[in-house]
């Protein structure tokens, strides 16, 4: 039980460690003694929980991951007829609470491995909701689940990566996410100010 805390301890001072340094020097600069020695680690700790500063890096890429879902997944289910927002409004939340992480990641720190980690999981979950909310609803999507999957995520990830940049967000996350269900429901098109055409 200790040595659970203690383990714990250990990740949690490193990954906060990698963080703050990630966004004072860049991935590349760093060094896993850099790390550890934020971290007040033992190099032999490091090594005994992460095979080089990359593993730390996935590692801690896969905890947001794993984090976020958990916290998505009411929202999602609150989702399940169409388009609520709810879903972006917590991610939204979870990237505020979180927002130095999500920043080294979305800049695409580590040769863009995390970010690469973070789109292709969103996009998996995003196909496999789409999928099965045209079958709850018995439509069929008129473009392949997939690559409409990429198209929302891609935006989501550039709209995130804007907001979470700002040091005091242009927009509130609520106003973000209408703006985000109006683009959706209505289209580029009409975002832009023209009238649909007949």
């Amino acid at each position: 039980m200790a040595e659970d805390r203690r383990t714990r301890r250990s990740r949690r001072a490193l990954a906060a460690a990698l963080v703050e340094l990630v966004l004072e020097r860049g991935f590349t600069a760093l060094t896993v003694e850099d790390i550890t020695e934020r971290a007040d680690v033992a190099r032999a700790t490091f090594y005994a929980h992460f095979r080089d500063k990359e593993d730390l890096f996935a590692r801690v890429t896969s905890d947001l991951l794993a984090e976020l879902g958990e916290r998505l997944a009411p929202a999602v289910a609150d989702s399940a007829v169409g388009f609520t927002g709810k879903p972006v409004l917590e991610m939204l939340r979870h990237a505020r609470e979180e927002r130095d992480l999500y920043r080294i990641v979305l800049r695409g720190e580590g040769d863009g491995k995390p970010l690469q980690m973070f789109v292709d999981a969103c996009a998996r979950a995003t196909a496999g909701e789409f999928r099965a909310r045209a079958e709850r609803n018995a439509v069929q999507p008129r473009i392949d689940p997939e690559l409409l999957a990429r198209v929302w995520v891609g935006e989501q990830v550039a709209v995130l990566r804007w907001w979470v940049e700002q040091d005091t967000p242009a927009l509130p996350a609520e106003e973000v996410v209408r703006m985000l269900l109006d683009l959706a429901m209505h289209g580029r098109y009409w975002a832009s100010g023209f009238d649909t055409p007949n």
